[in-house]
């Protein structure tokens, strides 16, 4: 399947300007992928940007034998509070739909690489330590584990202004629970706790608060010692439970062309929403 990586990235600068930082453990063969705030604690156009210009670079060379990834905040008590608001704001405003398009397309490659273990074996894990709303929380459920520790609260706001999530929520949520569920999660808005979310089968692994990194190398020193099963298992799964780019890329298309029909009334609820993201 042909995928677009003609991607425009922002050079990184500055440490606390970056959207993305990274570290290599090469004793566990380990990448740290951890999101900065960078205005917000969002998917802003250059922390998505990163995100796939690094996945492309262990795709197309992987010096490093990377086998692990691990996506996590530098944010304390916040994993990623969803989409751009701001900008969605603006681009419904401004009637352009080819550009929220276009924003929708680029977020969704990185999360079917972070799905498909980038297609090279690698062990996909998210980390989260807080909140993860609307898209971080479809990103924290696209890889093959997810690690939460207590305090952390997971959901999907989207239906407060009179929207849904599109970057994977229901692919995903549909296939990890079931489509009646999915549907339940995404119409109430709820925010549950990692606790309910363990008992619902969407968080794989709980841990008390300040557990959550050893956690981490506890899972994959488990999974050392069974690893030929650990990766079959994961190969069987995706088999039997398959999301594909293309059915992300039409149900991005859908959620662009509802995004176009809202009004003022939504468009000031997505404007307290970004108040609050900026708050964090």
């Amino acid at each position: 399947m042909q995928q677009n990586t003609n991607l425009k990235i922002q050079p990184i600068v500055k440490r606390e300007e970056r959207a993305l930082d990274i570290v290599y453990e090469e004793e566990h063969e380990l990448a740290w992928y951890r999101m900065n705030a960078h205005p917000r604690p969002c998917f802003t156009s250059q922390l998505i940007g990163d995100i796939q210009s690094n996945f492309l670079e262990v795709i197309n060379k992987n010096s490093r034998k990377v086998k692990h990834i691990v996506v996590a905040s530098n944010t304390k008590g916040v994993f990623n509070l969803g989409g751009d608001l701001d900008l969605f704001k603006s681009l419904i405003l401004e009637k352009d739909r080819e550009a929220l398009l276009k924003y929708a397309l680029k977020s969704i490659e990185p999360l079917y690489q972070f799905y498909i273990g980038l297609g090279k074996d690698i062990t996909t894990i998210s980390l989260v330590q807080g909140d993860a709303l609307g898209a971080g929380f479809e990103a924290a459920i696209s890889g093959d584990i997810l690690i939460a520790e207590k305090s952390a609260k997971m959901g999907l706001p989207e239906v407060l202004f009179n929207m849904f999530p599109g970057m994977g929520a229901y692919s995903f949520l549909s296939r990890k629970v079931n489509a009646a569920l999915a549907d339940q999660m995404i119409l109430s808005g709820k925010l549950y706790t990692a606790s309910e979310l363990f008992e619902l089968g969407v968080v794989d692994i709980l841990v008390e608060d300040g557990e959550g990194e050893q956690a981490v190398y506890d899972y994959l020193r488990k999974q050392k010692r069974s690893w030929n099963t650990y990766k079959s298992i994961r190969k069987a799964k995706r088999c039997c439970n398959t999301v594909t780019f293309e059915e992300l890329t039409e149900i991005a298309t859908i959620w662009v062309d509802a995004n176009m029909k809202l009004g003022h009334k939504e468009l000031r609820m997505m404007e307290r929403l970004v108040k609050r993201q900026a708050s964090k």
